[in-house]
């Protein structure tokens, strides 16, 4: 089959390109910005790469077309194969019909911590000789790709609640019909999308009514928004995290022993930090504990489980000052990560630099919450390029603890003029952020 891909170089689209180019299917595909990484992972699999959207692409003919979501009406490749009359089908659907059908598929949801749980996960089954497969929204380290077919069973599938296409707006995860589901956490998110909670609220609970009667809901027991979810209607087995009734932890992040129903089961050591990551652990132990993997088998995986690039990853040091790369920009995510990071150096100093790039963020509707996600900060540096709304005002509540620069540049010198050795530089944001891990390590090297 020859598969033509409209928004290829996105995380989910080209890790759908990858499992189909490693099912044998003929691979092609188009970007308005056909762009590293994905454009040189794409590349190296042998998959064709088109800038732009272009209506002559229509000569490709291929068996089908498979439109990415970020693709909308005025598309001009769009509206030719509209007028045109041929078939397409969104991603979510295309893997659906095309990879999930006949696995065991396990969903992880949820709007923080989606990808470090799928990889989790995947990770613990894999360890165990399961050979999962898994479709990823980042590159798990322990893999080095975002995405395989697996010879196994399982499937693992980070599941998204992001609308699946223009013409299909449901969430993503609804296609999926996992046998194990993940529900990590859930607020308000994608306010370009939702208007409420409620709203997401409703998409999760369609989730639920897929999962079968045999499967598995592994919930997080703390938080009332999925209790909501539940009370909408549950037909599967439920198996709680985070509270003492079901799986829960006692001791440090980087070190805990993991309870089921108040009985020691296994014991974690490992690198990673923060409670949320703790949580995190906690339900990719429930839900491969559902297909058969023991806690202390998952136990013996996560103490060595290399995270996800870009999850307070460690990018350089120059000047005696660490920088270091996190995917946050959900100001829940931005404070736990900064949480993380306070647990492991103490006292010494922490300056968050961060970016409010996502959609939600752009809009201004969490703007109110972010002196509260930077509290544990020692200072905070904003670029507020391409913002519509007053990030100076937003960030009164810090006082001079807080800097506003809508340039990357004026922001890396305001940064580097400010930063001491010892000092730890957590870049923050959903996109590549200007090369601004760089930029710090090169001016900081200069200063030396």
């Amino acid at each position: 089959m020859h598969i033509h891909i409209l928004g290829i170089c996105g995380t989910f689209m080209g890790g759908l390109a990858a499992l189909a180019r490693e099912a044998g299917h003929q691979v092609t595909g188009c970007d308005a910005g056909v762009y590293p990484p994905m454009s040189d992972q794409l590349r190296a699999l042998g998959i064709e790469l088109i800038e732009g959207y272009g209506p002559e692409q229509l000569k490709l003919q291929p068996d089908a077309w498979v439109v990415g979501n970020v693709v909308s009406r005025g598309n001009p490749l769009m509206e030719a194969l509209l007028e045109s009359g041929a078939r397409y089908t969104s991603g979510p659907q295309w893997l659906a019909e095309q990879v999930l059908q006949g696995r065991h598929v396990m969903a992880v949801a949820g709007t923080h911590g989606k990808t470090t749980t799928t990889s989790m996960l995947a990770w613990i089954l894999e360890h165990a000789g399961r050979q999962p497969g898994f479709l990823v929204g980042g590159v798990p380290h322990n893999f080095g790709v975002s995405a395989r077919l697996g010879h196994g069973a399982p499937f693992v599938i980070e599941a998204d609640e992001y609308d699946t296409a223009f013409f299909d707006k449901r969430s993503k995860f609804v296609h999926y019909r996992p046998r194990t589901a993940v529900l990590n956490n859930l607020e308000f998110d994608h306010a370009d999308i939702f208007e409420d909670l409620a709203a997401i609220e409703k998409q999760f609970h369609h989730l639920v009514r897929t999962v079968p009667a045999s499967g598995r809901l592994v919930v997080n027991g703390r938080e009332e928004s999925l209790q909501r979810v539940l009370g909408r209607g549950c037909w599967s087995e439920t198996a709680s995290f985070g509270v003492a009734a079901g799986w829960n932890a006692a001791g440090e992040p980087h070190a805990f022993d993991v309870l089921k129903a108040g009985q020691k089961v296994a014991r974690v050591e490992w690198s990673l930090l923060g409670e949320h990551n703790q949580l995190n652990a906690l339900a990719a132990i429930a839900a491969a504990d559902h297909i058969g993997v023991t806690p202390e088998e998952s136990a013996r995986a996560l103490a060595a489980f290399g995270n996800v690039r870009r999850r307070l990853e460690l990018r350089g040091e120059a000047a005696g000052v660490r920088v270091y790369d996190d995917f946050a920009h959900h100001p829940t995510a931005i404070r736990t990560t900064v949480d993380g990071l306070r647990r492991k150096v103490g006292a010494e100093r922490i300056l968050a630099i961060f970016e409010p790039r996502s959609n939600t963020m752009k809009l201004g509707t969490m703007k109110s919450q972010l002196p509260w996600s930077l509290e544990q900060c020692d200072l905070a540096f904003c670029h507020s390029g391409g913002l519509g709304w007053d990030a100076a005002e937003a960030l009164a509540p810090m006082g001079a603890k807080a800097f506003v620069d809508d340039s990357i540049d004026a922001l890396v010198q305001r940064v580097v003029a400010a930063a001491r050795p010892g000092d730890h530089l957590l870049c923050m944001s959903n996109g590549s952020f200007g090369g601004v891990h760089e930029r710090l390590l090169k001016a900081l090297a200069a200063r030396s």
